[in-house]
């Protein structure tokens, strides 16, 4: 059973009723909504459009495969009552399914609309098969015969063949064949029934087939199977084939808490979450409702379940375009710089001595983390590397760097997240190849997920060993870093370093180090100490000194930190959040939340930073770390949030960083009190300002002396 709150980390119980926050997982989909906007927006490049549709089906998917199939195992609980935002299990799945059949028009209508003309203007055609010369359509049957028609399995259903297993994601063809009276069988007739097959589309080809060699136009794979279909079944009467799409239910939990070998337990996860129970049927719109409904039975899922599409299933195997060789379809190139305090010729561990130095993704390039990681590998001083690794990417020169530090005899721990969702088998690989190479592999521990980004060095010098820390809101990733915004702090700080070493400790062995000097971790003393900075705001303010709040995160979902930030707001804080996704906080409720200010800004990047400011009086207090203020990143994961000590540093997070998103007028949203988006209005002669876009070049890192502010515009007091 899913729940917000496992038992043994279950909150009190709130003070306040369930109107006064908003849905969960409705204002995820207003996200998705935003996203869309994206695609819909003029400025926008066409491929970047198709990555914004393709980006949307991907949201979706993960969606249905873990929120939904979570609210429908809720339907079998006896008594259960409104969840967050007043909403049964019943009511929720009904709301969703409308919203989510609006979106997906949406989406649609782009693709058929806007997108694929802007392609097709640009020499890029995905031509509907009925469209195509006959010389076009035979070079296709030739490709058919030549490179599919091999891999096909065609599954009928009869008595002795019963309805397939529909893997999970997957594209199918679904079809009636039926035998002509003449056929016979060794001599017998055979019956003339019609009976329903399924071709599944395999993903061994691809989705888009060049039908002219040279040319940028392509025919979709199952219209071309559909079309040389009769190759499969000679002879045999055919109704015309209609794609449809399952998605099943992958949200598998880890059951057994004193596993003793969490190894094999994560691949029989995998394993079952292949056979996940389907949540959701993706059908074309032509598609027969007799098909339908025999379908619906068949996969035992209810008519409720089922969304037909006017138009193409799956857009994200459109992908497969944004790798044309056309950059004047794409956003122009970012050029990623390095952070003013590495760019001269000495030893990065020398600059470090010297002065922290915090890098902003992908304004900064992460190839300052890879030097970082390789410096250590190599330099003869060093004698320990440890690292968490949660999502690395298949070719990130990361943990090569770490197998060959083994290789040079230092003591190298790597603690593997194996139970990042969908990244299982991925990371699963990557431990087997460290710990082939020496490397100690950590898995972390059954209940939590280590989700922290920290890397740590220890270095032998004159006065003994001292230690170099990385900290980051971000993976190891250089692809991701490419494409998310993220900050990272690289620090001698000595106490973070013993903070840090705490940590390892407790991800390597059984120590449990509640207090730390500088760090906040996650599920040891991250919530306390969050709850305690809110509320020390919310004292300052009661005593008229100075008290703000600013936070980007990604999400908003934690009830007790909602409710400390309502006391806040209550006693006049000045609240200031960027939420990327679901924030389920009421901003200006009068009485509740009227100092509380919400918004959120979608664009080129996917937001991924996590920053926490606190005035405190004048004395203020700046944080960045991997956590959001959701439960299962305060009680249920292993996390790391660092505070911001160099004082360029913390300047440039406030008065360059927030104040940016605190500015935007092109891609941010602001949130109203009932959860929709409006855009940010615009004083008369106030210039555009997109906040990813004037990180570019000089305000990409604090840079080296004085830090000028960046002008706060009026419409902080207009929100």
């Amino acid at each position: 059973m899913h729940s917000e709150f496992p038992a043994h980390t279950k909150p009190k119980p709130h003070r306040f009723f369930a109107w006064s926050v908003l849905n969960r997982d409705l204002c995820q989909l207003e996200f998705f909504r935003r996203v869309l906007e994206e695609a819909t927006d003029t400025s926008t490049p066409v491929l970047e459009k198709l990555k914004f549709l393709a980006v949307f089906s991907s949201n979706l998917d993960e969606f249905f495969m873990v929120r939904v199939s979570g609210i429908k195992e809720m339907l079998g609980i006896e008594d259960i009552g409104p969840m967050p935002g007043e909403l049964t299990p019943t009511e929720q799945l009904t709301v969703i399914r409308n919203r989510v059949l609006t979106l997906v028009e949406e989406q649609t209508r782009c693709l058929r609309d806007e997108v694929l003309p802007e392609l097709a203007a640009q020499g890029v055609v995905i031509a509907p098969y009925k469209t195509l010369s006959d010389e076009e359509k035979q070079r296709l049957s030739q490709y058919f015969m030549k490179n599919i028609f091999l891999v096909l399995t065609p599954q009928a259903v009869d008595p002795a063949r019963p309805f397939p297993y529909i893997s999970n994601l997957s594209l199918n063809i679904g079809l009636t064949v039926q035998s002509n009276p003449e056929d016979t069988l060794a001599g017998t007739p055979l019956d003339n029934e019609a009976r329903f097959v399924r071709i599944k589309v395999p993903p061994v080809v691809p989705r888009l087939i060049p039908i002219t060699p040279g040319e940028m136009k392509f025919a979709l794979t199952e219209e071309v199977i559909e079309a040389n279909i009769h190759a499969l079944f000679p002879s045999m009467n055919l109704s015309k084939g209609y794609v449809f799409r399952v998605t099943r239910d992958a949200d598998v939990e880890i059951r057994d808490d004193k596993a003793a070998d969490l190894l094999a337990l994560i691949k029989e996860s995998l394993r079952e979450r292949r056979f996940g129970l389907p949540v959701r049927l993706e059908v074309s719109s032509s598609m027969p409702n007799e098909m339908v409904e025999y379908l619906t039975s068949s996969l035992k899922i209810d008519s409720d379940d089922v969304y037909k599409i006017d138009g193409l299933l799956d857009v994200g195997d459109l992908m497969e375009l944004y790798s044309l060789d056309m950059p004047e379809l794409k956003d122009k190139p970012l050029k990623a710089v390095l952070p003013p305090g590495l760019r001269n010729k000495e030893s990065i561990f020398d600059a470090l001595k010297k002065q922290d130095v915090l890098v902003h993704h992908p304004y900064t390039s992460f190839g300052t983390i890879v030097d970082f990681i390789h410096a250590a590998a190599q330099d003869p001083q060093v004698v320990a590397i440890k690292m968490c690794l949660y999502r690395t990417g298949k070719k990130s020169p990361i943990p090569q760097a770490l197998i060959e530090a083994s290789e040079r005899g230092k003591q190298v721990t790597a603690v593997v997240e194996i139970k990042a969702r969908f990244d299982e088998e991925h990371n699963i690989e990557w431990a087997k190849r460290l710990g082939e190479s020496g490397v100690h592999v950590v898995y972390g521990q059954v209940g939590l997920k280590t989700h922290s980004k920290v890397t740590l060095v220890v270095r032998r010098e004159e006065d003994g060993l001292k230690t170099y820390t990385h900290i980051a809101t971000g993976n190891y990733n250089p692809t991701t870093s490419r494409l998310y915004t993220d900050l990272g702090l690289l620090t001698s700080d000595s106490m973070i370093g013993d903070d840090a070493t705490d940590v390892f400790n407790f991800l390597t062995g059984f120590s449990i180090q509640k207090e730390f000097s500088r760090l906040l971790v996650a599920p040891l003393n991250l919530r306390k100490r969050m709850m305690a900075l809110i509320k020390r705001e919310t004292a300052q303010a009661r005593e008229g000194r100075p008290a703000h709040i600013m936070a980007k995160i990604n999400r908003l979902t934690d009830l007790n930190i909602i409710e400390a930030l309502y006391e806040a707001s209550q006693a006049g804080v000045k609240i200031d959040l960027i939420v990327r996704g679901a924030c389920m906080i009421r901003p200006g409720e009068p009485g509740l939340s009227q100092t509380i200010h919400v918004r959120s800004v979608v664009g080129r990047f996917l937001e991924h930073s996590r920053i926490f400011y606190f005035a405190n009086g004048g004395d203020e207090e700046v944080y960045i770390g991997s956590a959001d203020w959701m439960s299962r990143n305060l009680d249920r994961r292993v996390e790391v949030v660092s505070p911001v000590l160099d004082p360029q540093a913390k300047t440039y997070l406030k008065d360059t960083v927030l104040a940016a998103y605190l500015r935007d007028n092109v891609k941010a949203r602001v949130m109203t009190s009932d959860g929709s988006y409006v855009q940010p209005p615009m004083e008369t002669g106030e210039e555009p300002f997109n906040s990813q876009l004037f990180f570019e070049g000089p305000n990409s890192s604090p840079p080296v002396g004085s830090v000028h502010p960046l002008k706060r515009p009026r419409l902080w007091a207009k929100q």
